[in-house]
């Protein structure tokens, strides 16, 4: 199957308290307390290694996403950049945010792009949507036995960069943050998802969205070397789909500063040099 469109996207996530006291028996009414006591579930259950919680147990509070249509001329790909924005509006709660992202997706029938997509992102959704019974059928339906979203290494349904990145853990699998430092991309700034409870707990959920909609800018920009790495995108198409980038900012910023933010980070990151 040839996709039409790119679909880059990210979540962020809180820990689920709700499922605390049948997790564990633990009934403090508190969140923080509830918080504390997942902590402790996972830190007993990884031997004091690890106190993040495991996929089930995240809410999702923002899903954002880039959509790029796919153009073909010969053997090389062209991305026009669609759109880049945060599914739902504000005040969506979980299932509304769902059931959005699985319709959408549903509808596009994309070629997924992630940076731990299909360690993280995709699972929990994967879980969250079961909580809440929402189907989404084209996700196991499409495609064949080597080529579909559920294929580790079929990264023409699902790039999941941190796999490719690594070769599949043949390599050490390294952060977002690490492969932006190195190409000249902004990278994190000023928010990492350590700070997403604390401001959701604040009410700050649109800041919370924004930041997820830099990581997806961050991940496509990684996705556009590696394609060019790869010879699927030419230098040409390259600077093309960097340009799209320029010009959303560039229109779109004095409505969403954290679009001239993020402008502003990659200038530093690059010397101001955006284009190869």
């Amino acid at each position: 199957m040839q996709h039409q469109n790119l679909f880059v996207f990210d979540i962020e996530t809180v820990p689920d308290t709700d499922a605390v006291p049948n997790l564990t028996g633990f009934d403090d009414p508190d969140p923080a307390a509830r918080r504390q006591e997942l902590e402790r579930y996972h830190l007993d259950k990884t031997g004091g290694k690890n106190s993040f919680p495991r996929q089930p147990f995240h809410r999702v509070v923002a899903i954002s996403f880039l959509e790029a249509e796919i153009g073909r001329d010969g053997a090389h790909e062209a991305y026009f950049l669609r759109e880049l924005r945060s599914g739902g509006e504000a005040g969506f709660d979980e299932k509304q945010l769902l059931e959005g992202f699985f319709g959408y997706f549903e509808r596009l029938k994309p070629r997924l792009v992630s940076f731990n997509g299909r360690g993280f992102d995709l699972p929990v959704l994967k879980y969250r949507a079961m909580k809440h019974g929402i189907a989404a059928p084209w996700l196991y339906d499409a495609g064949d036995k080597w080529n579909s979203y559920q294929s580790r290494y079929s990264a023409d349904w699902h790039c999941d960069l941190l796999e490719v990145l690594s070769d599949f853990g043949a390599s050490a699998r390294v952060s977002l943050d690490e492969v932006c430092a190195v190409m000249g991309f902004p990278g994190k700034f000023g928010v990492s998802g350590a700070d997403v409870a604390g401001m959701v707990d604040d009410g700050r959920i649109e800041d919370v969205r924004h930041y997820c909609e830099t990581d997806v800018l961050n991940t496509y920009l990684v996705y556009l070397r590696l394609m060019l790495h790869k010879g699927t995108l030419g230098l040409d198409g390259y600077n093309a789909a960097i340009a799209d980038i320029v010009s959303l900012i560039k229109t779109e910023g004095p409505e969403r500063p954290y679009l001239n933010e993020f402008m502003d980070a990659w200038g530093q990151a690059s010397g101001d040099t955006f284009t190869l």
